[in-house]
């Protein structure tokens, strides 16, 4: 399989799996699976949401990617600038951590270490839910550069390490898979890269027998989330599998199956994805018009980002 129909599946399958979950968040385990015994998932909208409808997961994702390619490398503070104005446009879904940090008046590279210095909360998922884009153009530079960037671009809004570093293990799964490998064969190599004083928790929620009753949060908090897209990505054999048993896990629907989709994505590459949920996917992006971005056009934005930054 060629590396680019790996990227297209990482940012598709993210963005396939959000709209996937949301009309399912905060709602009961196994309550998708009542709703489709048969096992054939549909993109049915409700809660708020259109059928197909990307959330704020799949929204900022994109919002980054298009930094990334437009700037042609990492500009935290034009990052920064463009998930504001999104935030400001306001957005049918948005965490309160994330909405706290873009909207509260404090400049880009002070704004969520202001805001984790108060709370002493800031391990959410939400910078774990936007990487599919910066995942797949990083993964070129080899594992230390996509981990650093990884967490660069989480501390933008999320100012506890233990979110960067959860960024930074799923940026480097990422890269292993568009290399052909097995990411969950890497995951040893890739907890050796994590700071030390994160890598005990990170071990434990991503060891092979971890499942997701074992967690200690809701799966709205970086640990359990990441670790239920390794599981469910552990436990099945097909990018449907994965995505309807994260959907099925309940809680935040959405953003765990954006992170499932993403490595199912990547494994079983872009053609895996159903085409009736394709067919059916959009993306708004509150604060940039009229713009609603298509399938085809995350499939464009995915392999262009798969070039990865230029010669340094």
């Amino acid at each position: 399989m060629r590396a680019t129909e790996r990227s297209v599946g990482a940012v598709l399958g993210s963005a396939v799996g959000d709209a996937l979950g949301a009309p399912f968040e905060f709602r009961l385990p196994g309550v998708f699976r009542e709703q489709f015994p048969d096992g054939v998932g549909e993109l049915c909208g409700g809660g708020g949401w259109d059928p197909g409808e990307a959330t704020d997961d799949t929204q900022m994702a994109v919002l980054l990617g298009e930094s990334l390619l437009e700037r042609r490398g990492l500009d935290l503070p034009d990052i920064f600038d463009r998930f504001r104005r999104w935030a400001a446009a306001d957005p049918k879904d948005i965490g309160l951590q994330t909405e706290q940090v873009l909207l509260g008046g404090d400049p880009w590279d002070l704004a969520a270490a202001l805001h984790f210095q108060i709370n002493a909360r800031a391990a959410g998922n939400g910078s774990l839910m936007r990487a599919s884009t910066s995942a797949v153009y990083f993964a070129t530079r080899g594992r230390a550069e996509t981990m650093d960037a990884a967490r660069r671009i989480s501390a933008l809004t999320h100012g506890d390490g233990a979110a960067g570093e959860g960024v930074a293990i799923l940026h480097e799964l990422v890269r292993v898979a568009l290399l052909g490998e097995d990411p969950l064969a890497a995951l040893p190599a890739t907890l050796a890269e994590v700071a030390p004083r994160h890598r005990a928790r990170w071990a434990t929620v991503l060891a092979p027998g971890w499942h997701p009753d074992d967690a200690t949060e809701f799966n709205g908090a970086v640990w359990p989330c990441l670790a239920s897209a390794v599981w469910a990505l552990r436990t099945t054999d097909s990018f449907e599998g994965a995505v309807a048993a994260a959907v099925d896990l309940g809680g935040d629907t959405d953003t765990v199956a954006a992170v499932t989709g993403m490595l199912a994505g990547v494994v079983h590459g872009a053609g895996a994805i159903p085409a009736r949920w394709t067919a059916a996917l959009h993306v708004p992006l509150p604060g940039f018009g009229d713009r609603v971005l298509s399938a085809d056009d995350l499939r464009g934005l995915a392999t262009a980002l798969a070039s990865g930054p230029p010669p340094a």
